[in-house]
């Protein structure tokens, strides 16, 4: 007789998760989750957070097995990281599209134009790119990591145009170059569609993550009087549940992946959080599904692999990074 394999689709919620724990039990596994994966695998997962935090936190766990449902550059800095575990992607087909916008040949070439430059990269990056550059940010420590360089030396940031541009405002600098990447999906949540909701909504708060198209947009809303400066933060993932902990506003209007909103109801359930644009969502995030995460863990498929020399420079771009001052619990 046939064995029937359980999948979600013949298991109630409950059984489901319930399944989940006994494989990663027996896999001796923890299972992270990004904060913009589906709700029902937050849900299920040991830790939710950004992708750095969730490294750091697959570093230092007592499992042997990390299953990281995220997309794949996030694994791979898990495993980076954490270069004795085993460390599963769910679908190792998840990618990222502001990470596919540069190679290692990239930061190579660009390099060589601007010798003496120091290469910053946010961890929005894979490991082989990682092990091309100097040091790592994040989005809500970048500034420090850019005033940790000495004043006289170029920088080239990369790959989010977006992150860059609200770095070269905030420190001043002027000698930063910055690759031209996004993200798709926060370059989508456009200036035009959050003056829109702002003026819709005069009384609502705004989140923005700096990787958005609008986070010009929100600051010149600000700068023009149109809306008070205490009603607009720019945020990390970290930064923006940070913030729906403490507020005492009725709507929060968010500029981010939708998946955010999971955590931010859970956080507070007396504030109203929307989505600036509610189309903002990540495919690649979304392929991690209940199936996969069942899969994953019955048969210990999708092992990430990084080859020793490159894990060996990425760690040191990375390492520097947390020297300067360990990353907020809102890293990206």
């Amino acid at each position: 007789m046939a064995t029937v394999t359980a999948t979600a689709d013949n298991m109630t919620r409950a059984a489901w998760a319930e399944e989940v724990r006994r494989l990663a039990k027996e896999r001796d596994a923890v299972i992270l989750a990004h904060n913009y994966q589906r709700p029902e695998i937050q849900d299920v997962a040991d830790h939710t957070g950004d992708s750095l935090a969730l490294s750091r936190l697959a570093a230092s766990a007592e499992a042997s097995t990390i299953v990281f449902c995220g997309v794949h550059f996030m694994a791979e800095t898990a495993k980076i990281l954490a270069p004795e575990k085993t460390v599963l992607i769910p679908d190792p087909a998840a990618g990222c599209s502001l990470a596919d916008t540069i190679t290692a040949e990239d930061v190579r070439s660009w390099r060589a134009e601007h010798p003496g430059a120091v290469v910053v990269a946010y961890v929005n990056t894979s490991a082989a790119v990682k092990a091309e550059t100097d040091i790592c940010c994040t989005s809500s420590n970048a500034a420090d990591v850019i005033r940790s360089i000495p004043e006289d030396k170029e920088i080239l940031f990369l790959p989010d145009q977006f992150l860059g541009a609200h770095v070269k405002r905030i420190t001043g600098r002027d000698n930063i170059h910055v690759w031209m990447g996004e993200c798709h999906v926060h370059a989508g949540i456009d200036g035009g569609t959050l003056r829109e909701r702002a003026a819709a909504e005069p009384d609502a708060e705004l989140y923005v993550h700096p990787e958005c198209g609008c986070a010009t947009s929100a600051l010149y809303l600000v700068g023009s009087g149109a809306v008070p400066e205490e009603r607009v933060k720019v945020l990390s993932t970290g930064g923006m549940l940070s913030a729906a902990e403490n507020t005492t506003a009725d709507k929060v209007l968010i500029a981010t992946e939708t998946g955010m909103l999971h955590q931010l109801r859970a956080a507070n359930s007396t504030t109203t959080f929307e989505p600036v644009n509610p189309r903002a969502e990540c495919h690649y995030m979304k392929m991690i599904t209940a199936d996969k995460l069942l899969a994953s863990l019955r048969d210990g498929s999708g092992e990430i692999k990084v080859d020793e020399e490159t894990s060996a420079k990425a760690r040191r771009s990375v390492e520097r990074m947390i020297a300067i001052g360990s990353p907020s619990r809102g890293g990206e």
